[in-house]
């Protein structure tokens, strides 16, 4: 009996990346692979980008130039780019980098299996540049030869074609947690933020059947799993038949099994007051909210085409937190957007002061080819250095308010879904309703329990906690 193929799948950034990997590696077992823990150990080899920051394609573009390594020695081995980045970059990314076969966008993967199947290497005599005369999928775009005597064994493919009617239905993933299941109910976007590469790399905004997405629930609930995380670019402007996110929400919220349901990430324009009451009023949905604001000021939030004032989005945290006094809030932040005047910047840190959030990611903005962004002014570009000193004086500034929200937490009793094993000896990893990290000593058998923990310390970030002595344990898995 031949041996099965061995796929390894490496994923960069968002928790959507995370859940198109899960994806991947779903489509390629059902299509005769296994699943390898290691790229040495692969016979195919999948880097899964993302293209939101330069730095990020930086580090991709590091990773597969190290994975050139195990081509040197196996040159049967093919090495795939697959995601935001493969989408922006293109056919450019199998130019610049020879030892690339495989470059697909977020809407081909369905065809993954049939495109590595075309991509086995086949010797040619006399050095002659393979191609592929049939179309691996439907989606493929074209078929680029391979340059040099060394390199002429084999196809290379670009698979970079938008799918109008593609949102991976009946496709199911094969999910690295027994704990938490990402369920994506959205693909792409129909906001084009003027900083945003996303509805370029990804399309316009498709949502899922709501009664596939319960259907998909209530099969993890099944299996045991009792958190879920629903996912979309813009999530809660997710609307399909006559539901909307409030109503999708409230019903995943009630499938039996299933105690805590969480988001990400919602826009503020869709932050309807309906789905405000159903967070309330459901009590499987977490009291936790990641709402980015992206800048405190009206004229940058206008430039970055948002489509909200500062007044709105803190109308939106007012009514929040009324509804929702303990809510735990997160955010997105980008300084040094263009035109970013130093009155504009100090509005942001007014903002942050404001709203206290109780965690947030922040960034220089980076510029992104294809964005409306890039069409403004180089004159209106803050220089690096200012950009890196304002994005430190905002971490600094948000570290401070996030440890006194800490430690005024510290001594509470939480109930922490224990995710892991903590990297300190000894100890297991959990989230508590809020999203917030506690380790704690603990056995892993504990892992998939709810377990009660008195918070005890904070670094700020994270806690350090101690197990009640009669704390229940429910079993998830």
């Amino acid at each position: 009996m031949t041996p099965r193929k061995r796929a390894y799948i490496e994923t960069y950034g968002c928790q959507m990346n995370v859940s198109d990997g899960e994806l991947m590696e779903g489509i390629l077992t059902r299509g005769g692979y296994d699943i390898a823990q290691r790229p040495e150990d692969a016979d195919v080899i999948i880097v899964n980008t993302c293209a939101i920051r330069d730095h990020a394609e930086q580090r991709v573009v590091g990773r597969v130039g190290d994975l050139y390594r195990l081509k040197r020695d196996r040159p049967d081995i093919v090495i795939g780019v697959t995601g935001c980045m493969a989408q922006r970059l293109g056919e450019r990314m199998l130019e610049q980098v020879p030892h690339l076969d495989l470059v697909m966008g977020p809407d081909s993967y369905r065809g993954l299996p049939d495109a590595l199947a075309k991509l086995r290497p086949a010797t040619l005599p006399g050095g002659a540049v393979a191609s592929v005369t049939a179309e691996a999928t439907s989606h493929t775009r074209r078929t680029l030869p391979v340059l040099g005597e060394a390199a002429a064994k084999a196809p290379r493919l670009a698979m970079l074609d938008f799918v109008a009617e593609e949102n991976y239905e009946g496709l199911e993933q094969r999910r690295a947690s027994t704990v938490t299941a990402w369920v994506p109910v959205q693909r792409g976007c129909n906001y084009r933020c003027t900083y945003c590469i996303v509805p370029y790399v990804r399309g316009s905004e498709k949502n899922r059947a709501p009664s596939h997405i319960i259907d998909e629930v209530r099969g993890l609930a099944a299996k045991g799993l009792t958190e879920v995380v629903l996912l979309g670019q813009t999530v809660n402007s997710y609307e399909a038949e006559d539901w909307d996110f409030a109503r999708l929400l409230r019903a995943v919220a009630r499938v039996d099994g299933i105690r805590r349901v969480r988001f990400t990430s919602p826009h503020p324009n869709d932050m309807t007051q309906a789905l405000i009451d159903v967070m309330a009023e459901e009590p499987a949905v977490c009291k936790q909210l990641h709402l980015p604001a992206q800048s405190g000021h009206d004229r940058t939030l206008k430039r970055m085409l948002r489509r909200y004032t500062v007044a709105q989005y803190l109308d939106i945290i007012r009514r929040v937190r009324e509804a929702m006094p303990g809510i735990a809030l997160s955010t997105d932040i980008i300084v040094g957007f263009p035109g970013e005047t130093d009155e504009e910047y100090e509005a942001t840190l007014d903002l942050m002061r404001e709203v206290r959030f109780d965690d947030a990611f922040m960034y220089k903005y980076s510029l992104r080819e294809g964005t409306p962004a890039t069409r403004l002014p180089l004159s209106q570009h803050v220089a690096p250095e200012v950009a890196q000193q304002r994005l430190e004086r905002l971490i600094d500034l948000h570290r401070e308010i996030q440890l006194e929200i800490n430690t005024a937490e510290l001594g509470r009793v939480e109930e922490v879904l224990v995710e892991r094993v903590a990297k300190s000896a000894g100890d297991v990893l959990g989230r508590t309703d809020s999203f917030k990290v506690i380790a704690f000593p603990g056995d892993p058998s504990s892992i998939g329990s709810y377990m009660h923990v008195r918070t005890t310390q904070t670094s700020g970030a994270t806690f350090r906690g101690a197990a009640l002595p009669a704390s229940p344990a429910h079993r998830v898995a």
